[in-house]
């Protein structure tokens, strides 16, 4: 197909691609609402029927655009995946997030070669440097707004360095730099050739649905206005360095601060 046929096909096509991304979002609620409200083994099947359905779908349409995000919403099931199946019940919880992000990394590097993205066009760059740090200050804000809907127990037996600086560290890289790789990185930059103006709603839907698991509507729409902003700032600046240290420092403020200054 030449280069002029396809972009009239997807652009042909837009309202259909939009129109099978709203499935699959819708898809991806269902078997996250199913996970934590009815029962996680059927919520586990679910995701795994969607996982090999996302996989199958992109060989299809691997000569069109729409195939980046297809591959890259196989994210969403396989985060749940790994949460669910992985042998964690003896660790302690803080060492969940470095556990079940080290395949997801693996997984992005292997999605960026697939699919030809360099890690300039994903965001990890030093792009706008003079802006990164007032984005990195806003975790301190989201933070403290997010312990207050949450409420959750410390990640931590004390608030003691020897206590903190490990599983800060974890929050920070599996959390941070980790999600939002995938999400503001990879996915952004996938949704942004399907979808268009649509992306950065889209892909923010998709990280808010998947924090249905703390069982909290407000949690879920305070997730989704951060994510937006998040996906505005890296749609700007080009670069996820800011977000991601943003994103790490809301953890560590929700997870191992506020719950011992609140």
């Amino acid at each position: 197909m030449s280069t002029l046929s396809h972009l009239l096909a997807r652009t042909q096509n837009r309202g259909a691609v939009l129109k099978v991304a709203l499935g699959y979002l819708a898809a991806i609620t269902a078997a996250e609402l199913l996970t934590t409200l009815l029962e996680p083994r059927v919520g586990l099947v679910l995701h795994g029927t969607l996982l090999v359905v996302l996989l199958l779908h992109t060989a299809f349409v691997w000569e069109f655009a729409v195939r980046d995000l297809l591959l890259s919403l196989a994210f969403a099931p396989l985060i749940r995946l790994l949460s669910l199946s992985l042998p964690l019940v003896n660790f302690p919880l803080v060492y969940w997030y470095f556990i079940t992000s080290v395949p997801l990394f693996v997984t992005v590097v292997l999605t960026m070669r697939t699919l030809r993205f360099t890690w300039q066009e994903v965001g990890v760059n030093l792009r706008a440097l003079p802006l990164q740090l007032p984005i990195t200050l806003v975790g301190l804000l989201f933070g403290y707004l997010e312990y207050h809907i949450l409420q959750p127990k410390p990640l931590a037996k004390a608030f003691t360095w020897e206590q903190l600086w490990l599983p800060a560290l974890i929050l920070m890289f599996s959390t941070g730099f980790a999600e939002e790789l995938i999400f503001r990185g990879v996915m952004q930059r996938a949704a942004t050739e399907a979808l268009d103006r649509f992306s950065i709603l889209y892909v923010s839907a998709v990280f808010a649905v998947l924090h249905v698991g703390y069982k909290s509507v407000l949690d879920v729409a305070f997730v989704f206005g951060v994510a937006l902003f998040f996906g505005y700032v890296v749609k700007k600046t080009g670069s996820i360095l800011g977000v991601s240290l943003a994103h790490g420092l809301t953890n560590i403020v929700l997870f191992l601060v506020a719950p011992f200054l609140w």
